[in-house]
């Protein structure tokens, strides 16, 4: 028998309107929100994650927003089981819950899970390391990209930390991050509905510089100048914050600065978009869509 507990998922690009979206879906439907963004779950970082407002927050229940510190160690792995262990609970009191964000591996985590990475040899992440810090971000990135084209296509490629862990998978293992990744998909005892949120890519470029232009105005900068000591930590090497080190680190003027911030966010987006339109499961909609998205999860009742 088909179960009546319904997983909405709703996925898209950086500032397309997905949080509004889900608003209105949880006071229709009576839920809350479960957040799947792998930055607004910091509490220290405001500005720079595009977190939904005070008074976004007291419309409907999120869960996953301000819910771990910048000094904790917390990757897609364990926000996936902590998550599908809230949905589970919540599942019991609601009939509808909606999974709302743009960080695909956050989705995938809830979704299919991850095995257990295989352990690194004592010494291989050291010396990608002293190699990263000899050539560089960009040395990085093209290994990567030589390696595993795939996951280049999707990761974040401004955050080191991450390119770092994929290159010592590689060199343990001789196999790229998503064969590691088994993809043993769970079984869930609720249905999935997979909802898309897209515009044209102008009219999105456009809201990305809108929204970057309201963050600095909000004080991005005064906010990332407080983390640079702290700058190392693996929930500061993002969009948002890694553009205004290089800015305080005199490596070019704060124009220059605001530039990389709206282009690195345009290469996010993209990214994001690369990554959910693979996924054949997602129906797509724009964000002021709301009767056509409602009658869609009518008809899969």
């Amino acid at each position: 028998m088909k179960s009546k507990k319904r997983l909405i998922v709703i996925v898209g690009p950086t500032a397309v309107g997905k949080t509004a979206l889900a608003i209105r879906l949880a006071q229709l439907l009576g839920t809350e929100i479960i957040s799947a963004d792998s930055r607004q779950v910091y509490r220290e970082l405001e500005i720079g994650t595009a977190k939904p407002s005070a008074i976004e927050l007291q419309q409907v229940k999120h869960h996953f927003i301000n819910s771990h510190s910048i000094n904790e160690d917390y990757d897609a792995g364990a926000y996936g089981r902590d998550a599908l262990s809230l949905i589970n609970t919540l599942f019991e009191k609601y009939d509808n819950l909606i999974l709302c964000g743009g960080s695909g591996l956050y989705v995938k985590a809830v979704l299919e899970g991850f095995d257990e990475m295989p352990p690194v040899p004592a010494g291989t992440r050291e010396q990608i390391i002293l190699e990263y810090e000899a050539h560089g971000l960009g040395w990085l990135q093209a290994e990567v990209k030589k390696i595993d084209p795939q996951y280049f296509e999707i990761v974040d490629i401004q955050n080191p930390h991450r390119l770092i862990r994929a290159l010592e998978l590689h060199r343990a293992w001789n196999k790229p991050m998503h064969e590691l990744r088994k993809q043993n998909r769970h079984e869930h005892p609720f249905s999935v509905i997979k909802v898309g949120i897209e515009l044209e890519r102008e009219e999105l470029y456009t809201r990305i510089d809108t929204r970057m232009d309201a963050m600095i105005a909000a004080g991005l900068f005064e906010e990332a100048e407080k983390f640079y000591p702290m700058r190392n930590l693996n929930a500061l090497q993002t969009v948002g914050y890694r553009e205004i080190f290089g800015y305080l680190e005199d490596a070019y003027d704060k124009e220059e600065a605001v530039r990389l911030l709206k282009r690195n966010s345009r290469h996010y987006a993209k990214r994001q978009l690369t990554w959910f339109k693979k996924d054949l499961q997602i129906k797509w909609f724009k964000a002021d869509q709301v009767d056509q998205i409602v009658a869609h999860l009518d008809n899969k009742n």
